[in-house]
């Protein structure tokens, strides 16, 4: 209701009138907006990304679990060879006790070539990823649709209301009509010496006050197109023309029949995923506490030599190498422990934020249904009393004719008449914001209205 609120005081308080600019002019039914928006937009289409990348994520972490394969390579020139220092009589045993020899150790060039595949074998914080990745593209999808809807939401409320303006707007206009010609033929009158200068003058105000009504009535459409070009992301300078009435759009509405369950409110769907999303969190945060155990394999060739000839048919010395590692936790000093009881403590956050969004869905689905009883109840009686001042209005212009009211008489009739329009106006604006509150609690913003 606060959306609905926010953007009628917009579009009436807008004082200046867009003139558009663009050539092309496109009609649409609301269907064909919420279509257009939904394909257009750009909050959709950034939803829609988001769960492609939510894919991406699922696929890298499934990657982690393969095989990992990388090539190394390197190579050294020792500008000075490291010397080595053994005592004399390891290589001549006639040496005198403590004399030491020294030597070179190495060569002045070396090269290496290493292939090393991993694999791990059990990481349970990789297999709780796993899972947590699959639920994340699910998550990501209901936030998708809730973008959608939030999309739809906007072009149904924008519509409703343009609707409402194109359908002022012809009242307007044919109550100018009247009014003309009423003044026209009052005119002859006021010429002729048959009526007084002040009816001609209250007359004449009165058709003044139709004009200005029909100045307003215009820049009130023109501001409701701007609204629903903005909510489709339809271009601006392009002009826009809407097919269904609010008399039509009236009947779309079918929040009567089919699910209407809280359960479906797309905003409880949220939670719930982001409360399995918690849930394995702290299962992710309790694997901290298991061994983890990978497997490697690795293949390696060193040359070594006093020449650079490494391309030469010198010989290369394989080394071939494989095995396991395994790790154990067994102390953190009280982080693992206290990273698991925060998930938990996540958890029941969780459960309390959904049982408080359930009551205040309950509170706004009672307020909505009473809204839309007493919107319903106003309509009714709005198009009975607009009826009834539009028989005054056309029996004071009868009675008018035959010299039976006076023209005073006759422009408060059509001040009445005017009335009623506007509260007519008003009421069936508050219908279309009530039924659309309910059809957003039901989640059938985008599967009604068609």
């Amino acid at each position: 209701m606060n959306n609905s609120i926010g953007i009628i005081a917009l579009l009436f308080v807008l004082t200046n009138s867009y003139d558009t600019l663009g050539q092309e002019k496109k009609t649409f039914s609301l269907d064909d907006a919420k279509a257009y928006a939904i394909e257009n937009n750009p909050s959709a289409k950034n939803a829609g990304l988001e769960s492609e990348i939510a894919v991406q994520k699922k696929n890298e972490t499934r990657a982690i679990g393969l095989p990992q394969a990388s090539m190394t390579g390197s190579f050294s020139n020792f500008i000075n060879l490291p010397v080595q220092v053994v005592g004399a009589n390891f290589i001549n045993p006639n040496a005198a006790p403590g004399e030491t020899i020294s030597f070179k150790a190495g060569t002045d060039f070396s090269a290496s070539g290493t292939v090393q595949v991993n694999q791990i074998l059990f990481n349970g914080s990789y297999l709780v990823g796993l899972q947590v990745s699959k639920l994340y593209i699910d998550f990501q999808r209901t936030l998708e649709y809730q973008s959608l809807e939030n999309v739809a939401f906007n072009v149904i409320q924008a519509y409703n209301i343009a609707a409402v303006a194109k359908d002022n707007m012809k009242f307007v206009d044919s109550m100018v009509l009247i009014t003309q010609k009423l003044t026209n033929k009052q005119k002859n009158y006021l010429d002729l010496g048959l009526m007084k200068q002040d009816d001609m003058d209250q007359l004449t105000y009165s058709l003044l006050t139709a004009k200005n009504a029909q100045s307003d009535a215009v820049i009130q459409l023109q501001n409701a197109l701007i609204m629903l070009k903005m909510t489709m992301s339809y271009p601006m300078e392009n002009e826009i023309e809407i097919t269904d009435n609010s008399a039509s759009l009236m009947l779309k509405s079918n929040i009567s029949s089919g699910s209407r369950s809280l359960d479906n409110n797309n905003n409880i769907k949220v939670l719930e995923q982001q409360r399995q999303l918690d849930y394995y969190n702290m299962k992710y945060r309790k694997s901290s506490y298991l061994p983890t155990l990978n497997a490697f394999f690795q293949h390696t060739y060193n040359a070594y030599r006093n020449e650079f000839n490494f391309f030469a048919n010198e010989k290369w010395f394989p080394q071939t190498a494989w095995g396991l590692q395994l790790s154990i936790p067994i102390f953190s000093g009280g982080g693992n422990y206290a990273r698991v009881k925060q998930a938990e403590i996540k958890l029941k956050q969780d459960e309390n934020s959904i049982s408080q969004l359930k009551e205040s869905l309950k509170f706004q689905e009672i307020r909505a249904k009473n809204n839309l009883s007493g919107a319903l109840l106003k309509l009714d009686l709005q198009q009975a009393n607009i009826d009834l001042a539009g028989r005054i209005y056309n029996n004071a212009l009868i009675r008018e004719n035959i010299g039976q009211e006076t023209s005073i008489s006759v422009t408060q009739k059509y001040n009445q008449l005017v009335m009623a329009q506007a509260q007519y106006t008003a009421a069936k604006i508050a219908v279309f914001s009530a039924k659309l509150e309910l059809e957003k609690l039901y989640n059938q913003i985008l599967t009604t209205n068609k």
